[in-house]
C-alpha cells in the first residue's frame, strides 16, 4: 500500500504506525525553515531529538550538496560534501562522512529519544544506503522518524516507507498537527 498522499485532516485519526513523516518538497529547494520550525518546537515542549538538522554551506546554485549536518544531540557538525574544486558538476556526497554522521546518531538513539529528525531521503537512500538502516532501526525501537523527501525521490520513498509513512508539506502548522497527532497516539513521552 503506498504512503498516504496528505496529511489527514484530524491527525488524532492517524494510526500508530503513522510515525514516519515525509516532508515533501521541491527539488533543490530544501525546506530548511520548515525544519529549523520543528526543532524549536520541539524543545520549546521538552522533546527530547536525535538526527541532524542541515545547514547550507554555500548559496550558489552549483553548489546545493554542499552542506554540513548538525548533530542535535551533541552539538557535533559533520559536512558531508566533497570539495573537488570549481566546475566539479553533481552532487558531491561524502559517503563516508554520510556513515560517519549516521553512526554517531546510532549510538543516541539508546537513550529516551521523542523523534529521530533527519534531513534527506537523496541519492544514497535511493539507492539502498545511506540513512536508511538509521531509520529501520528507530521503527524498530518505536521511535517516530520525520525526514525530507525531494520530489524526484517520492517514488523510491514511497517503495520503501509504504504505509507506515505519512506525506507533509513544508507547513509548519501540518508538522505541528503531525506530532500533535503522534502526542494524542502516546507515541511521544514529552
Amino acid at each position: 500500500m503506498p504512503a498516504t498522499q496528505a496529511a489527514p485532516t484530524d491527525p488524532r485519526s492517524l494510526p500508530q504506525a503513522r510515525r514516519i513523516a515525509a516532508i515533501v518538497y521541491p527539488d533543490n529547494a530544501y525546506p530548511g525553515p520548515a525544519f529549523e520550525a520543528l526543532v524549536r518546537l520541539c524543545r520549546d515542549r521538552g522533546l527530547v531529538l536525535a538526527g541532524v538538522l542541515q545547514h547550507q554551506v554555500y548559496a550558489a546554485p552549483d553548489r546545493l550538496c554542499d552542506v554540513v549536518l548538525e548533530d542535535l544531540t551533541t552539538g557535533h557538525r559533520t559536512a558531508i560534501f566533497e570539495d573537488r574544486g570549481p566546475g566539479a558538476a553533481g552532487c558531491r556526497l561524502d559517503e563516508g562522512a554520510l556513515a560517519e554522521a549516521t553512526a554517531r546518531i546510532e549510538g543516541n538513539l539508546d537513550g529516551r529519544i521523542d523523534l529521530l529528525v533527519l534531513n534527506k531521503f537523496g541519492k544514497a537512500e535511493c539507492g539502498g544506503g545511506g540513512l536508511l538502516d538509521l531509520m529501520a532501526s528507530a521503527v524498530d525501537r518505536g521511535i517516530p522518524t520525520i525526514i525530507g523527501v525531494p520530489r524526484g525521490n517520492l517514488e523510491a520513498w514511497r517503495k520503501f516507507a509504504g504505509e507506515f509513512a505519512v506525506e507533509l508539506s513544508e507547513d509548519v502548522g501540518g508538522i505541528e498537527r503531525w506530532l500533535e497527532g503522534l502526542r494524542t497516539a502516546h507515541a511521544l513521552s514529552g
